[in-house]
């Protein structure tokens, strides 16, 4: 048991890891096609904008805050792709890519700078963000309008061999692999560890937090692409539902809410457990509130066991 409890302690992924072999274990039990090579394209396509929120609700949480405002931006570049741009002859890839992405981390930023020049609190900043957002979407799509044909269709099926939504986590993900490789995430690590034992190193934390809630806006502009290729239509209605999903796919990850510890390979997991969770309780014929339901309850739970059981600050303090 202390073994395993170990493992569970160095490899904050581990937990959600074993979780998601369970719920998939199971999803094919009660559907022996559930990923069959037909229908895998598609299942891919379904959990994109899991994974990619919560990838966005990553680095902030990393750097020792917290933006609740991914989700509400993912579903605002949606809206603003497909209601926006497209009726106004924008909507070709590269003309709206840039946009989305470089408008997703202009918002980004601006919340950045909310919490680390203006000293705002981070909950209170994000959700003001959050709250402008959910203005804006609703503002520009009062109710769902259809996409007329256009290049993110693929991205929810697939280019040959390849499943178009392995593109789009498979670009934040690569994105990330390659910042590994340079000083700045274990800037990032260290700040959310302590920002003043990283600021007495010589870190420029401003910075450093700046530009977590940066890389937060453009995964979740990643997000809101995925979801366009998904539903293409805008769906404004969806801000609040991955409002939770991106920070409860983080946390059940192993991403510490304190900050200085986690990842995106943690939060993918995360996002699995809660993409195969809402496929089993689906299946089952649960009711869509009970689903949002249980969401709540995975996000209670990771808590719960980052800030108890599988916490190695915990066993610290009690040794």
């Amino acid at each position: 048991m202390n073994a395993a409890l170990a493992v569970l302690r160095r490899h904050s992924w581990a937990f959600a890891s074993v979780l998601a072999a369970l719920l998939l274990v199971i999803n094919l039990a009660v559907s022996p096609s559930f990923l069959s090579p037909e229908r895998f394209p598609t299942t891919l396509a379904t959990l994109a904008p899991f994974v990619l929120v919560g990838f966005a609700s990553t680095p902030a949480i990393l750097s020792g805050g917290i933006d609740v405002s991914v989700g509400p931006l993912a579903t605002f570049i949606n809206c603003f792709f497909v209601a926006v741009l497209m009726p106004s002859g924008l909507g070709d890839w590269y003309a709206a890519i840039p946009v989305l992405l470089l408008l997703s981390a202009a918002i980004g930023t601006v919340t950045g700078l909310l919490v680390t020049v203006v000293r705002l609190h981070p909950v209170v900043a994000s959700t003001g963000v959050l709250f402008v957002l959910v203005g804006l979407s609703i503002t520009i799509s009062k109710t769902p309008v259809s996409a007329t044909a256009n290049w993110s269709d693929g991205l929810a099926k697939s280019y040959g061999w390849l499943p178009g939504a392995a593109v789009t986590i498979g670009v934040v993900a690569l994105g990330w692999f390659l910042l590994r490789r340079t000083a700045y995430v274990n800037n990032l690590l260290a700040t959310g560890e302590s920002d003043v034992s990283a600021y007495g190193s010589g870190v420029n934390v401003t910075v450093v937090r700046t530009l977590a809630y940066t890389l937060g806006g453009l995964f979740a502009g990643v997000g809101g692409v995925a979801l366009s290729a998904l539903l293409q239509s805008s769906q404004a209605s969806l801000a609040n539902t991955y409002a939770l999903l991106g920070l409860a796919a983080a946390v059940l990850g192993g991403t510490a809410l304190g900050g200085g510890k986690g990842g995106l390979l943690g939060t993918f997991f995360g996002a699995l457990v809660l993409y195969l969770l809402q496929q089993l309780l689906t299946a089952f014929g649960v009711q869509a509130s009970l689903v949002q339901f249980s969401f709540g309850l995975v996000l209670v739970i990771g808590v719960v066991l980052g800030a108890t059981l599988l916490s190695s600050r915990t066993r610290r303090i009690r040794a």
